[in-house]
């Protein structure tokens, strides 16, 4: 070993005891922190308001559906609204008015080619069968405005609670 390195190391010997014992000199002490510092803050996700029944929509058992609210509301004969969700129209519009279930069925093809169920119609606009359906594989397309759809789009689930409550000649109230 050079006189260098001794030198080196004896400097490094007397820096470290000069640090361990400062540091028992001036102990550091834990001070509390603030509730905010270590508290998550949690995200109250936003209240989303569900539309209300719009008014004027008769009573008993009906399925209402809203067109500018792209909206259906199941009501039951107590007139209580026992689900409502957002639907996806097609092309064709049914004029607002009252109109009864004319026919249903469980399968089949919708207008755009998709594979629908639950299908529930109610009204027809020129040579356009105007329904409710729900896709098979769950998907809500934009219609074509080409083609001339009458297909209201749900989804699965909704879909089945709309085939348990609107059987033949329940009303479907079309509002604006």
């Amino acid at each position: 070993m050079t006189g260098l390195t001794a030198a080196a190391l004896a400097v490094i010997a007397v820096l470290a005891v000069q640090a361990s014992g400062s540091a028992a000199d001036h102990p550091v002490t834990a001070r509390p922190s603030s509730p905010a510092a270590t508290a998550p803050t949690a995200k109250v996700p936003p209240v989303t308001k569900v539309p209300a029944l719009p008014a004027n929509t008769g009573t008993g058992k009906r399925v209402v559906y809203g067109l500018a609210a792209k909206r259906v509301w199941l009501v039951n004969g107590a007139n209580k609204v026992v689900r409502t969700y957002v639907v996806a129209p097609g092309s064709v519009d049914p004029a607002p008015g009252r109109y009864k279930v004319t026919s249903r069925t469980a399968r089949g093809t919708g207008g755009d080619g998709i594979a629908i169920e639950h299908v529930v119609r109610f009204a027809t606009v020129g040579a356009t069968v105007i329904g409710f359906s729900a896709a098979v594989d769950a998907s809500m397309p934009s219609p074509d405005p080409q083609k001339k759809t009458g297909g209201i789009r749900e989804t699965p689930a909704d879909g089945d609670e709309l085939w348990k409550l609107a059987v033949i000649d329940t009303k479907i109230v079309v509002v604006r």
